[in-house]
């Protein structure tokens, strides 16, 4: 059995006890059945648990979510040792060269003349890198953006990649009239005989596009799309729950009253929230 050395550094101490956990004689069963795909949605999860510690300025419970975050990037370094694909090292060193490479202001004696030609020499370098590992002549800015990205994420990435090439509304004006554009799109779609129903496919063909135009205008304000939205389901969420609240007092039934009955337990319940 494989034991664990003593005065070895905090991340070769977590090393050991990855391997011994994939120890083929000796270690956990459930570690050794696991693979890349189905540690993912740990991955996944232990990423969110991060960003609710963060949220939540919970600082114990943050130093806790980002040892499990770790010990999932352990975790594929092992299988990748294993498979004779690399080892953590090999990732350390990666992203050491890599952030080397894109600090040159801050490694060598690199200067920019402002905060717009700095990033616009980021992502030259990052289009570098993006031919280099396609090996590519002509990668395409688009490349690289992971497929399992939250769409909002994804789209803000997007989005930010070709402001940097210049395709980009010179202003936040052209926004304003590209969402005006989308809101007139989506009602075309929408047949005036309520008897009708609309093409479900060009219709949410057009409510993706305003989605698109919304990321956009959140971009041009210099707002985070994903937060944003993070926020406001976080708002609607406390809101709700104090108005069912509310309306238990009051021995009523939600699923029971009017939208007008509703909408004034709503407004109550914005109130109170306000309060606090």
């Amino acid at each position: 059995m494989t034991k664990l050395k003593d005065n070895h550094s905090s991340m070769q101490s977590l090393l050991d006890v990855m391997t011994q956990l994939r120890d083929p004689e000796s270690g956990c069963p459930w570690d050794l059945k696991q693979s890349y795909s189905t540690i993912v949605p740990y991955t996944i999860e232990e990423t969110y648990e991060v960003a609710d510690a963060i949220e939540r300025e919970d600082f114990v419970d943050l130093k806790g979510e980002l040892g499990d975050l770790l010990f999932q990037v352990v975790f594929y370094c092992q299988l990748a040792k294993e498979d004779q694909h690399f080892e953590f090292d090999d990732v350390v060193e990666g992203v050491c060269h890599k952030l080397i490479t894109r600090h040159p202001h801050v490694f060598s004696d690199v200067t920019y003349e402002s905060e717009e030609a700095f990033h616009k020499a980021w992502e030259s370098q990052k289009h570098k890198e993006r031919e280099q590992k396609n090996e590519a002549s002509q990668a395409s800015m688009m490349d690289d953006i992971p497929k399992s990205l939250p769409a909002l994420k994804a789209s803000q990435k997007m989005q930010k990649r070709a402001a940097r090439a210049g395709f980009d509304w010179p202003d936040v004006s052209g926004v304003w009239e590209k969402i005006d554009e989308e809101i007139a799109e989506i009602h075309q779609e929408i047949p005036q005989d309520a008897s009708q129903s609309p093409d479900k496919d060009r219709l949410e063909d057009e409510v993706g596009d305003l989605l698109f135009a919304c990321v956009n205008l959140s971009r041009h304000l210099g707002i985070d799309a994903e937060s944003a939205l993070a926020r406001a389901n976080k708002k609607f969420s406390q809101r709700f729950r104090v108005m069912e609240a509310l309306v238990d007092n009051e021995d009523e039934q939600l699923d029971a009253m009017s939208l007008q009955r509703m909408d004034e337990f709503w407004e109550l319940a914005k109130a109170q929230l306000a309060k606090k």
